[in-house]
């Protein structure tokens, strides 16, 4: 789906978008205690609008199609790039309601189903795109 991917509303990568509102929350939750809902809320989507930004740029497209499973990537679309905000802010929300323990819980189900479903996650993704194994990079394509 590498050519695709990241063309439509919604793809696979949006549930690792909903997991980076869950990382968010729980990291803005320990380094920012008083801060407000609102403006931790805040801080969530500015550092989530800024990596839609930096993904997209040519050095990071690049990058994606070198060494991970996104072999034609073309980068995304600028509704799919605004979806994942969304997804984000809604990913931040549900960590809130669920608090840390079906978090962590959901986290690693999520994980698991996108390995399941896609050979691919956010962990695994992020793996790849700092240190590509090539073990991993063959499991993934189906070699």
């Amino acid at each position: 789906w590498s050519v695709d991917n990241s063309q439509h509303l919604f793809d696979p990568y949006t549930f690792t978008h909903i997991l980076h509102g869950f990382i968010f929350y729980g990291a803005f939750v320990l380094l920012l205690p008083r801060l407000p809902l609102a403006w931790r809320l805040c801080h969530a989507l500015t550092v989530e609008a800024a990596w839609e930004v930096f993904e997209n740029s040519a050095t990071i497209i690049d990058r994606y199609r070198a060494v991970t499973l996104a072999l034609g990537y073309t980068g995304d679309t600028i509704i799919n790039s605004m979806t994942d905000i969304l997804a984000c802010a809604f990913g931040f929300w549900l960590a809130r309601r669920l608090g840390p323990k079906k978090t962590i819980l959901l986290f690693f189900a999520t994980e698991l189903f996108l390995l399941a479903w896609i050979r691919d996650g956010l962990l695994l993704n992020i793996l790849m795109l700092l240190y590509p194994v090539p073990a991993i990079q063959a499991w993934q394509t189906g070699r």
